[in-house]
């Protein structure tokens, strides 16, 4: 009975294995399960039936693009580490002030650039802080910049190999095929005509973007942990009989919402011109990155609380539990801080503005707390019934003073990758190297800037691909399409290819489509006797640049929160874009490449 189910699979391998993909294809698209699972799925039940060997589905863990993707994670968080980032972000909005209009063009045209180099996805999320800013000074909607911003990285990303994962998977892939590796330029000519066209197409249709304000606010995103403190000012301190404007360590997205002195808080029209004295307190509101990095130089005395600073004191981030016998109550009441030695140096109330100072903050359930204390102190803390949580604070101080590492080694594997002195992948793992030496990022850290959803959806998806490879779909699927497309010019391969592409992006993950279309790609390409490398571009192309829904490509899905939009306003301007993009690079291709 077995050797017979093993024969009749053997013999119908090719038929088996395309009905395990329209599974998967509908698994997807069902969406009971996170595309990741069904990845996995597919990929075991291959390897369940002996579709697929182990011999193939270890090989699938050789391949670079996976590594590649994971390096430039890292990269980028380094970056977002040491404050590179969010100084950038800050002189943006700092010529906000004075251009704001100009600056929504520069936030834009720097999100299209950054996305060439960064993976978009934190480029979007860094952005979105600023574009609601930009958005509240310009008196602009926030839904007319919200998803421009997302259609830009996108954009974006088709500039250079390794300006999207997808670019990397296909290249990873080809390169296992025998083909010749893809220089980190070599599709940049084909991206500025996309992103041209895709700039072009998107102040066209301007007036198709929807104007009226999310109903909902910014998703949490405007003010999301943005922490409220008390900076506390020591007799010697630069700022002592100079007026609050003086105070020039806020970022753009933190500010000053008072003045406590005594009892007396001074807020609003008066607060600018307050002269500071000693033993002032500052009551800010910033994110948490900046309050640990006030913590950690030492300059001012931080939060509420009896404890003082002391060496090896630890950050832990709690909540407060709905039966906390406190609730209601001042913040400086609460009694945890009358029986142990600890200070709250932050607390975060994300869509609220907790005040008027922290410690008359009246507390609501689920409120987090930055808390300061020794282990004995942490460890009281971890054992309180009426807390949630008590883990090591994950926000982390900004290095500054090694800033220039980072940026140098970003540089450096973009130069050492371009210039073919080493692949992306050796250059990017040393780059990692460097960092962890100098500590830019710590490992943990960096470990965890790695979005493993994605590395784990690329090696099963990959591992599907090799499946149907080697169960002769694809050769089936390129026999049924030879027919059809042998003695056609190259322009008619290169727009099937890409608008095929094209679509099954907006409804399934890119980088999937990529390792499921790149052998189908390649052995197309063989089999009518034509060069694969403007097939693959386009398929390159064709799987980011894809606009027309919000799960078409993750920052589509974050902006589509954040803006608060509906599904239709991402089709009234992704699907005339798409076209727009689309005809443009494939005659681009067919010029440049054909």
């Amino acid at each position: 009975m077995i050797e017979a189910l093993r024969a009749f699979i053997e013999a119908h391998q090719a038929v088996i294995s395309l009905l395990i993909l329209a599974g998967i294809f509908v698994g997807f698209l069902m969406e009971r399960l996170p595309a990741t699972v069904i990845a996995i799925l597919g990929a075991c039940t291959y390897l369940a039936l002996g579709i697929l060997d182990a011999d193939g589905l270890y090989s699938v863990f050789s391949n670079s693009a996976p590594i590649v993707i994971g390096a430039m994670f890292v990269l980028s968080g380094a970056l977002i580490r040491t404050g590179v980032i969010q100084r950038v972000a800050d002189a943006i909005m700092k010529r906000a002030e004075k251009h704001p209009r100009l600056a929504i063009v520069e936030v834009l045209v720097g999100a299209l650039v950054a996305s060439a180099f960064l993976n978009n996805t934190p480029v979007v999320v860094v952005l979105i802080p600023i574009v609601l800013k930009l958005a509240e000074v310009t008196g602009v909607s926030a839904k007319k910049l919200l998803m421009p911003l997302s259609i830009v990285a996108v954009l974006g990303g088709t500039l250079t190999l390794i300006g999207t994962s997808t670019n990397l998977v296909v290249d990873g892939i080809v390169r296992q095929a025998g083909m010749e590796r893809f220089g980190i330029f070599e599709i940049t000519p084909i991206g500025l005509v996309t992103a041209a066209s895709g700039m072009i197409g998107l102040a066209l249709m301007w007036w198709l973007l929807p104007s009226d304000k999310p109903i909902s606010g910014p998703a949490g995103t405007h003010d999301a942990h943005q922490y409220l403190t008390e900076l506390v000012l020591s007799e010697d301190d630069d700022l002592v009989a100079m007026t609050v404007e003086a105070f020039r360590d806020l970022p753009r997205s933190g500010r000053i919402v008072g003045v406590r002195r005594g009892t007396a808080v001074v807020r609003g029209a008066d607060l600018d011109s307050w002269i500071l004295a000693a033993g002032d307190r500052l009551i800010v509101r910033v994110d948490g990155a900046t309050l640990m990095t006030w913590r950690e130089q030492g300059r001012f005395g931080l939060g509420i609380g009896g404890g003082e600073p002391a060496e090896g004191d630890l950050v832990v981030e709690t909540m407060i539990a709905s039966n906390h016998p406190a609730i209601g109550q001042r913040l400086i009441d609460i009694p945890f801080l009358q029986k142990i030695r600890a200070r709250i140096i932050g607390l975060d109330r994300p869509a609220h503005e907790p005040g008027p100072d922290l410690a008359s903050v009246r507390i609501p359930p689920a409120d987090r707390l930055l808390v300061a204390g020794g282990p004995r102190e942490v460890e009281a803390l971890r054992d309180n019934p009426h807390l949630i949580g008590a883990d090591l604070a994950k926000v982390r101080a900004f290095r500054r003073g090694k800033a220039w590492i980072a940026i140098l080694c970003m540089a450096s594997v973009v130069a050492l990758a371009a210039l073919d002195i080493m692949s992306i992948g050796v250059a990017a793992i040393i780059a990692i190297g460097v960092i962890l030496v100098t500590r830019c990022i710590d490992s943990e850290e960096a470990w965890g800037t790695i979005d493993g959803d994605v590395l784990i959806l690329i090696f099963a998806m990959l591992a599907v691909g090799l499946a149907l490879e080697q169960s002769g779909a694809v050769a089936m699927m390129v026999g049924w399409a030879q027919p059809m497309l042998a003695g056609q010019p190259a322009w008619v391969l290169v727009f099937g290819i890409y608008f095929f592409a094209l679509i099954l992006s907006e409804l399934l993950s890119n980088n999937a489509v990529a390792a499921l279309m790149t052998p189908v790609t390649l052995a197309m390409a063989s089999e009518l006797g034509v060069d694969p490398r403007p097939l693959v571009i386009a398929l390159m192309i064709g799987a980011s640049a894809c606009f027309a829904t919000p799960i078409g490509y993750q920052t589509n899905t974050i902006v589509y929160a954040a803006g608060d939009y509906r599904f239709v306003d991402f089709v009234k301007i992704g699907v005339p874009l798409n076209i727009i993009t689309g005809v443009s690079s494939c005659f681009a291709i067919v010029f440049f490449l054909t």
